[in-house]
């Protein structure tokens, strides 16, 4: 490992979700282990998330990452047990959350008198965590938790606005202008954000404006997997940039994986799919940690699985029935698992069983199954998983899309509800033999060994990481100017 990091201190503040905090440690590991004093910033209620992966990967790492509490005041107006969004089940739950987090700037600001770092990597929404970096001299690294296509895509859209012609049910797909590849979309695919609460939508406005001001953003992605986006990105755009990922494959051992979430399905679902006799042949199905999926399209999607009879994993973030067939679970035995709560994700993809993965397209979840070298169906629902919906299906060519059409800012808004008889569908095109379906995995396949290169020694990621690390101290010696690209 190299040594660039050393002298530099690194405070990770990122926001109070899963999808986000795992990420975000994970680059805090793979900065200590090149020397930078690495501290994550979060709430008493949210260590517990965090605290074991960091200790495991503690043990081996030359300076061990540091571990910083800061508390909510008692006017934040939310319960001590709910500092998470994934602990919410409501869309006005959480948008009360992302208002209650301006009322850590106080905290933070002591933070960072206390902690006095050279560098802060900050979740993009967190836009408030600028000013307070600027007033204390300290750059500002943003985090959003995407990639480079969707930034682009994303980019590409609100500059031409080419989809506000046409009408939200409108049939025809809309050309996303000016990308290197030909990406289409429907109207009812994007995000509008006159859905969006005005508290929300004033947050993305806040974090798109400061975004633009701090130094750069660290991405959790690689070139080889697009190196086209990148340099969109960083040319056409202008944005200044450092690809460090796929920052998952830092957690190499099972013990690691393990510790990056609660652990009481590990055993039962890695014996499960020890059981299954025939290699390949299991679909994984999750849809993370903060989708909210109504008790209606859950019985849909449960029977569709069991009309497609192929061997399926779902993974559900309710603890009840309400939504099951009758007699689903004793139907299915044979041939499936419903596992309520966490699952360990990274270690059923890369299981011999697991033949492909439902997702919604959040990013990490699209990351992984690209590092496990799996084909994935798609199902996205909100945030930019279309986009990233686009980018596994027609750029990177090992995606099937299951049809889903409508994008939701408020998941209790959400009209479509995909039919049984179309999951069933999706999952038997998907999971059938023949000539597309290899060519996807074995696309797939090679994705996933570059993803590996990406990360070793002198790939790709583990180079942009040290540039990353080399222009931060070259900020601090002026040598490189914030704010400037």
């Amino acid at each position: 490992m190299g040594t660039e990091g050393e002298n530099l201190h690194i405070v990770f503040f990122p926001l109070m979700a899963p999808s986000h905090m795992l990420p975000m440690v994970d680059i805090a590991k793979l900065a200590a282990a090149r020397g930078v004093r690495s501290t994550v910033l979060t709430t008493p209620a949210n260590a517990s998330l965090v605290s074991r992966t960091i200790e495991l990967a503690n043990s081996s790492l030359p300076i061990p990452i540091g571990l910083h509490l800061i508390s909510f005041t008692p006017t934040s107006g939310l319960p001590s047990c709910c500092e998470n969004l994934a602990s919410f089940d409501s869309d006005d739950a959480r948008v009360k959350m992302f208002g209650a987090l301006y009322k850590l700037s106080g905290p933070f600001d002591d933070a960072l008198c206390d902690l006095r770092p050279d560098c802060v990597v900050s979740d993009s929404f967190m836009p408030w965590t600028y000013d307070i970096t600027v007033a204390h001299g300290i750059p500002r690294v943003v985090f959003l938790g995407s990639n480079f296509f969707s930034m682009c895509a994303m980019h590409a859209v609100q500059q031409h606005k080419d989809y506000e012609k046409a009408s939200p049910d409108a049939t025809a797909a809309i050309v996303i202008p000016g990308l290197p590849h030909r990406i289409e979309i429907f109207r009812s695919q994007i995000m509008d954000l006159t859905m969006a609460p005005p508290e929300f939508r004033e947050i993305l406005l806040q974090a798109s404006a400061v975004d633009r001001k701090s130094f750069g953003e660290v991405v959790n992605s690689f070139y080889e997997l697009e190196a086209e986006y990148y340099e969109y990105y960083t040319k056409e755009m202008g944005k200044r940039a450092w690809h460090v990922g796929p920052v998952s494959l830092c957690n190499r051992d099972p013990a690691a994986m393990r510790a990056r979430g609660a652990a009481e399905n590990d055993g039962r679902c890695l014996r499960w799919l020890d059981e299954q006799r025939k290699p390949c042949s299991v679909l994984y199905v999750c849809f993370g940690s903060l989708s909210i999926i109504s008790d209606e399209q859950l019985r849909e999607l449960a029977k569709g699985l069991e009309a497609a009879d192929h061997p399926f994993i779902l993974v559900v973030r309710k603890s009840g029935d309400e939504w099951m067939p009758e007699g689903f679970e004793d139907r299915v035995k044979e041939k499936g698992l419903v596992v309520r709560g966490w699952a360990p994700q990274i270690e059923i993809l890369a299981h011999r069983a697991t033949a492909g993965f439902m997702t919604h397209c959040g990013w990490n979840s699209s990351l992984e199954g690209i590092c496990a070298g799996l084909p994935m169906l798609t199902w996205p629902m909100f945030a930019e998983q279309f986009y990233n919906e686009r980018f596994l299906v027609d750029v990177l060519k090992v995606g099937v899309a299951v049809g889903s059409k409508e994008h939701v800012v408020s998941h209790e808004k959400r009209n479509e509800v995909i039919g049984a008889a179309d999951v069933e569908a999706a999952v038997r095109k998907f999971m059938a033999e023949g000539k597309e379906a290899d060519e996807r995995r074995r696309r797939a396949m090679e994705l996933g060994e570059m993803a590996r290169m990406a990360m070793e020694e002198g790939g790709s990621s583990y180079n942009d990481m040290g540039k990353l690390l080399q222009d931060l101290k070259e900020l601090r010696t002026g040598k490189v100017v914030a704010g400037q690209h």
